[in-house]
């Protein structure tokens, strides 16, 4: 029967705190107890995924229960330490909080304790995940976890110490594991790859190293994976980036280079290759938004051992980076950083994802055009400001006098003779201004908002100090006062009008007076319907009359229409689709 393979994150995994990466300060702090002999009752063990927690918990229980303890190289030969290696652990009881976290499993524990340890010195309780415990376990645990049994140790670790009572970290003694260094995850990546007789270049080993984001378990599964993919030849960062799903860096390269080229073509072709090889877009953007930043980085910072830890990356690449940014300030790059931003939340929530990443290439290799004819539109946009009425003395009726006696008597003048004086209209932006509408609307950023204002608003009144909108719906109005939707309305209008603050209000089934595109028809006519008034002219006047106002003939025309068989809205036999359309539209329905 052949030997059960064995991972190589369980098969590496340290055996002594000297085989510990990256956590010097603790192996220290752990030394010094030993040494001491400062055993604490309970340890608190907080880190990310991968940083050698648990580990840290199995060394320190084999280095206090070894036959030659506690000593800082355990012989791995006694039954305590054999136990351990194996998983049969008599004295050291490991548990999982996850599964572990009610009531009942914190009284088991309280019970274990009061029995002495079989073949070591102490019982040491090993609860990984302790934040998944509830808080009636953790109340049930605090009085024995502050003064446990001579021979009992607690030993807890976490991903999250936030979620852990405050009560519970005071009776511990915290130790905080660091993220490992890609330094060194790369050196014990390079010994155990020698070990294993893995072919894999030393940029393999760097992309791995990268992506395991500080954990040497993640980036020891990861080898373990790529091991598999060529066992003749060597394993290249173009293989590791395939099975990661990055872009390799000619790639973003070559996208950006599009970028900066203005070339739309060339941006389009490579954006779908890219897309063609299983690269989600919301990836695409991530990376690309990563390599302006270390663009950014390269460019800023003179000292290459600086640009290189702050990067990441190989010299070759940041030499090649440097010439790319040669020719481009930082600032025209802190703008494509932007517009990526942008357009990384909207294909967030979006279902056409791909769509959206063709725009954002779009724009981005257009120079930023579709910004610039926005702006370009809004500064030739006439603004009317308003003006202030002049003041119009009222003049006294002079009449004509023929002789001096005429003159010295003053005329009164009765009340009803008195003319009316015509006030100076102010000048504002009204509500029918359509392009001042128009305008405000182009200038709001999010698209699904400028669509939702431009296809249920109707503005009521526009100036610099108030915009007043109105809904027929009042479900569009109730969503129109949601803060993204309102922000992104009340942004435009501060732009538009220049100013730094304005009152907008929403109104819902507010009546909003109609435009008079012509003049409206005789209301007697209407009413009364004496069509042959305008129908028959009298004389050739009248006629001439007449066929100068044909919108008034069109609506004479309209009055003799029969309109027995019009339904209108109030009509209770429709369906709920059709009442939605004549609520929000105002549509009627014919037979």
């Amino acid at each position: 029967m052949a030997e059960q393979y064995l991972p190589l994150y369980r098969k590496y995994r340290p055996q002594e705190f000297s085989d510990l990466v990256g956590q010097d300060n603790l192996v220290k702090a752990f030394t010094n107890a030993i040494n001491t002999g400062k055993i604490a009752h309970a340890y608190l063990f907080c880190g990310p995924r991968g940083t050698g927690k648990t580990s840290s918990a199995r060394i320190l229980a084999k280095s206090l229960n070894c036959q030659n303890g506690p000593t800082l190289t355990p012989c791995g030969k006694c039954p305590s330490c054999l136990d351990i290696l194996n998983g049969n652990m008599l004295d050291v009881i490991e548990m999982d909080a996850a599964s572990n976290r009610s009531v009942e499993d914190a009284q088991n524990i309280i019970d274990k304790i009061h029995y002495a340890p079989v073949n070591g010195r102490y019982k040491i309780f090993i609860i990984d995940e302790v934040h998944m415990i509830s808080k009636t376990a953790f109340n049930a645990l605090l009085k024995t976890l502050e003064e446990p049994p001579e021979n009992v140790v607690f030993i807890l670790a976490t991903t999250e110490p936030q979620k852990v009572l405050e009560t519970i970290i005071s009776r511990c003694q915290r130790f905080d594991f660091r993220r490992i260094t890609v330094d060194d995850i790369v050196k014990r990546l390079q010994f155990i790859s020698k070990k294993e007789n893995i072919k894999i270049s030393d940029d393999a080993l760097f992309a791995i190293a990268k992506n395991s984001q500080g954990g040497m378990r993640d980036a020891l599964a990861l080898l373990d994976q790529i091991s598999v993919l060529d066992t003749d030849n060597e394993i290249t960062v173009e293989k590791v980036n395939e099975i990661l799903g990055k872009i390799d860096n000619e790639t973003l390269f070559k996208l950006s280079q599009s970028i900066f080229d203005k070339s739309v073509d060339n941006a389009v072709q490579l954006v779908n290759q890219v897309y063609s090889k299983g690269n989600e877009p919301l990836q695409i953007i991530e990376n690309l938004i990563q390599y302006y930043r270390n663009l950014s980085v390269v460019k800023t910072c003179k000292d290459e051992k600086i640009a290189a830890e702050l990067t990441l990356l190989s010299n070759d690449v940041i030499n090649s980076m440097k010439q790319q940014a040669e020719t481009h300030s930082v600032n025209e790059i802190a703008q494509i950083i932007e517009r990526l931003t942008y357009y990384y939340k909207e294909i967030k929530f979006t279902n056409n994802r791909y769509l959206w990443l063709e725009l954002c290439f779009i724009e981005l290799a257009s120079g930023g055009q579709k910004t610039e004819t926005i702006s370009a539109k809004v500064e030739s946009t006439p603004k009317v400001e308003i003006k202030q009425p002049d003041i119009v003395e009222p003049q006294k009726p002079v009449e004509t006098h023929t002789s001096f006696e005429d003159l010295q008597e003053e005329p009164i003048v009765e009340p009803e003779q008195k003319q009316d004086i015509p006030q100076p209209e102010i000048q504002t932006k009204s509500s029918n201004s359509t392009d001042d509408w128009k305008s405000i609307l182009a200038l709001i950023e999010s698209l699904p908002s400028r669509s939702f204002f431009n296809t249920f608003a109707k503005p009521i009144e526009l100036s610099s100090s108030k915009v007043i909108i109105n809904f027929k719906d009042e479900n569009f109005g109730k969503r129109a006062k949601e803060p993204q939707k309102f922000d992104a309305l009340k942004k435009a209008c501060l732009k538009y009008y220049n100013t730094s603050t304005i009152d907008i209000e929403i109104k819902i089934g507010a009546n909003i007076p109609a435009q008079k595109s012509a003049p409206e028809p005789n209301k007697e006519v209407s009413e009364k319907k004496n069509i042959t008034q305008i129908s028959k002219p009298k004389n050739e006047q009248d006629l001439q009359e007449v066929k100068e106002s044909p919108q008034e003939v069109e609506s004479v025309e309209a009055a003799e229409i029969d309109t027995s068989n019009i339904k209108y809205e109030n009509n209770n036999e429709y369906s709920d689709q059709v009442k939605m359309a004549i609520d929000l539209f105002g549509a009627k329905v014919f037979d």
